[in-house]
């Protein structure tokens, strides 16, 4: 028997972690960075329940902060083994981590000399130094291959279809004496642009399954009408469309579909900017892994031209950052973060959300306790950077653009399984969702299925 404790995104879509024991061995899959609520974001100074020296190899399914973030904290607290993933996500963590690295410590330098934090001084989660070492201990491997990941366990890469390099894990005995355990990390969507499908399903004994939007789905595909109808008429005010977007992932998709709608004529040709670095970055790196893309945007043999817009422009430093926050007329702008809890954009919502003029678009889940969910439920000013910034701005969201399974495109994806798990975890959900999803799954397909709750501690066969 071996031991699955769930360290993160246990009730929430956040902080991605499970610690998975078998006889002395400890491998960690994904090491995810909290984000939202102040309780859960607290848990990332919190000590691991296990010390990171005993833990052997880490497991990352891909480069998303909430699954990868912690890694430099995880290694400066003593882990020293090596960590997997495949080589799309060993690309993108040189961009993740070192910018939430200089994030963090510009945070706290701007808190110390505001005075604005409770510590004194303020320091950050990690640094750059950090992040630089955790790098150097990142192992790919290409997908549907055996890594040896500790004595006498191996794991594989399927394709999740959820971003470049994204994937659920297969993690067995090397000898394949006994079950399987198949980490979902998050499940991509079916049928949509710049990524290939999730692959199906595999045999598997235990199952962890993603609830991100258990309880809802995605609308129907319009071509991009909706998106289509914010530009016109945020360009009709004269105003500026800012765009809070993942920057690994998300920008591609958004500007896949600005290039559409103006290659067609349905909206005007406007300035594009693309305020984030690490967004720049992984633009290149989706360019180099032209081969793991959909072919609507392999045919130009990879060019990162498929995603540029007549009047691109990449903005590099934090000057011409500025530039774009003081620029008058329509425009529009792409700036991390996605759920605008740190990152560049929020110099844009400083400067924008007080002008009716202009349009804040959200294209991704917003989770609780994020400016990001307080923006789309109302809120009628949100604080940034120790001062309170009224909302007159429109506030609007594009749930067709996730990169996250609905409900349905769970269950379909359950049915491409060659049989039923012998039990499926629901986790990376808020408990409506889970639980909506729990009842779908077992009133649908009759599979036994399990809500853990955080540092829950379950026995599993391997």
């Amino acid at each position: 028997m071996a031991s699955l404790t769930f360290l993160g995104a246990a009730g929430t879509v956040t902080g991605s972690q499970y610690l998975l024991e078998v006889n002395d061995q400890r491998v960690l899959v994904d090491c995810g960075m909290f984000q939202g609520l102040k309780a859960l974001r607290e848990r990332n100074w919190a000590r691991l329940p296990v010390h990171p020296a005993s833990v052997h190899a880490v497991v990352l399914t891909h480069a998303h902060l909430d699954h990868s973030g912690l890694l430099p904290r995880l290694v400066s607290n003593g882990f020293a083994g090596r960590i997997f993933c495949t080589a799309g996500t060993s690309d993108l963590c040189k961009l993740v981590l070192p910018d939430a690295a200089r994030l963090q410590e510009e945070d706290a330098r701007r808190a110390n000399k505001g005075r604005y934090s409770k510590h004194t001084p303020a320091l950050p989660l990690f640094t750059e130094s950090d992040a630089s070492e955790a790098l150097s201990r990142l192992q790919p491997f290409g997908f549907n291959r055996a890594a040896p990941i500790a004595p006498g366990l191996e794991a594989d890469f399927i394709n999740a279809g959820h971003l470049l390099g994204s994937a659920y894990v297969r993690v067995r005995r090397s000898n394949h004496s006994g079950g399987t355990i198949l980490f979902g990390g998050d499940l991509g969507r079916y049928d949509r642009p710049v990524l290939p499908d999730p692959s199906p399903g595999v045999e598997c004994d235990v199952l962890l399954l993603e609830s991100t939007y258990g309880n809802r789905l995605h609308p129907p595909e319009d071509d991009g009408a909706r998106l289509a109808d914010i530009i016109n008429d945020t360009a009709k005010r004269d105003g500026k469309l800012i765009i809070p977007s993942f920057a690994i992932g998300r920008v591609e998709e958004v500007l896949y579909w600005l290039k559409r709608l103006e290659d067609s004529g349905r909206v005007p040709v406007l300035p594009v900017y693309v305020d984030s670095p690490m967004a720049l970055g992984a633009l290149e790196y989706y360019r180099r892994h032209a081969a793991e893309l959909d072919p609507d945007v392999r045919p130009a043999r990879g060019e990162v031209c498929a995603f540029c817009t007549s009047r691109f422009s990449p903005v590099a430093s934090a000057r011409e950052s500025q530039e774009v926050v003081d620029r008058k007329g329509p425009a529009i702008i792409i700036s991390a973060s996605g759920m605008a809890t740190g990152g560049r954009v929020l110099h844009h919502l400083v400067g924008g959300l007080s002008d009716p003029r202009n349009t804040v678009l959200f294209v991704g889940f917003q989770a609780a306790g994020t400016r990001g969910r307080d923006l789309i439920e109302g809120a009628h000013r949100v604080k940034m950077y120790g001062q309170f910034i009224p909302v007159q701005a429109r506030i609007d969201k594009l749930n067709a653009m996730s990169a996250h399974a609905d409900a349905g495109e769970v269950i379909r994806w359950l049915r491409t399984f060659p049989r039923a798990p012998g039990i499926t975890y629901l986790v990376h959900g808020e408990p409506p969702a889970q639980e909506a999803l729990k009842a779908r799954i077992e009133r649908e397909l009759g599979w036994k299925v399990h809500i853990p709750a955080y540092r829950e501690r379950v026995d599993v066969a391997l």
